[in-house]
């Protein structure tokens, strides 16, 4: 019996490590990749198109007629609220993309705004079709769900208070400082690392940590570079800085509910099919969207 209670506590525990992604490429609105390359996720051949085409679990959505995406949308510009017309919206990168699944569907899509650090957790329980919240596999992650192929690489910077943009330049000079990192996100153990785990503090929402931040309350907010740079662009007493952040990742891919290889080898093929630069000109308008100048 304990046993078998400290595998559910594992599942549940990797379950939970929803994250924001990360990567070393350098590149912002030209960092994206499309799909198709050497990773173990499914392919698209034309065998696998025919079976996941004709497949009960793709049949199940159409019928519902939605694809339901799990995101938090405080991530700008891969998912956040905006107004359009008039109304309320989520909008971003991954929402867009996940806007082309829902077409080659032929469905509406459906989107949920959660805390990202539980998205993983309803995915399994099925509450969500996909989940697109700038997440990253890592190999606790990949235990607990399955991935896309990657359609985006980032790298890992940090937002700091423009007044100390001198101050600030390497990893070096946050050693024993206060900083913020989103709690579940790959940005924890880099923050760790760097500053100190005692002096990391962990928020769930990324707003929050730039409140903290503008308040004086920590030196620096560790995030994606696309991320920090569009809350720099929005908040003139605060920059982005890249402090020399080393760290290496598989991209940013779409999660899906382990063993639905269907919905993997639609994915992949969406992405394929829109290749690079469809997927950069998304992003791009993302930013436009979230008022970020694409460089």
């Amino acid at each position: 019996m304990k046993k078998l209670m400290a595998l559910a506590l594992t599942f549940a525990l990797a379950l939970s490590l929803a994250a924001c992604g990360g990567s070393d490429s350098s590149s912002a609105a030209t960092g994206s990749s499309a799909a198709g390359g050497s990773s173990a996720a499914t392919g698209s051949s034309a065998a696998q198109t025919a079976s996941w085409e004709s497949s009960e679990r793709i049949q199940k959505i159409k019928d519902a007629g939605k694809l339901v995406l799990g995101t938090s949308a405080d991530y700008p510009p891969f998912e956040f609220h905006t107004e359009i017309d008039g109304a309320d919206t989520i909008t971003g990168f991954d929402v867009l993309l996940a806007q082309k699944i829902a077409d080659k569907l032929g469905v509406e899509l459906e989107v949920v705004d959660m805390s990202f650090d539980n998205l993983l957790m309803s995915l399994d329980r099925g509450d969500f079709d996909i989940v697109m919240a700038s997440l990253t596999p890592t190999e606790d992650r990949m235990k607990a769900v399955d991935f896309s192929e990657p359609y985006f690489y980032g790298s890992q910077v940090v937002v700091i208070r423009a007044e100390d943009a001198d101050k600030y330049t390497t990893t070096e000079s946050l050693k024993d400082c206060s900083v913020a990192a989103q709690k579940g996100a790959i940005q924890v153990p880099i923050a760790n690392e760097i500053a100190g785990e005692s002096n990391v503090v962990q928020l769930v929402k990324v707003g929050d940590m730039i409140n903290e931040l503008k308040a004086g309350k920590v030196e620096a907010v560790f995030l994606d570079n696309i991320i920090a740079g569009g809350y720099a662009a929005v908040h003139d007493d605060l920059v982005m800085a890249d402090i020399g952040i080393e760290y290496e990742s598989n991209g940013n891919c779409v999660a899906c509910k382990k063993g639905d290889a269907e919905m993997v080898a639609c994915v992949n093929e969406v992405l394929a099919e829109l290749g690079e630069d469809n997927i950069n000109a998304l992003l791009e308008e993302a930013q436009s969207m979230a008022g970020i100048t694409a460089e």
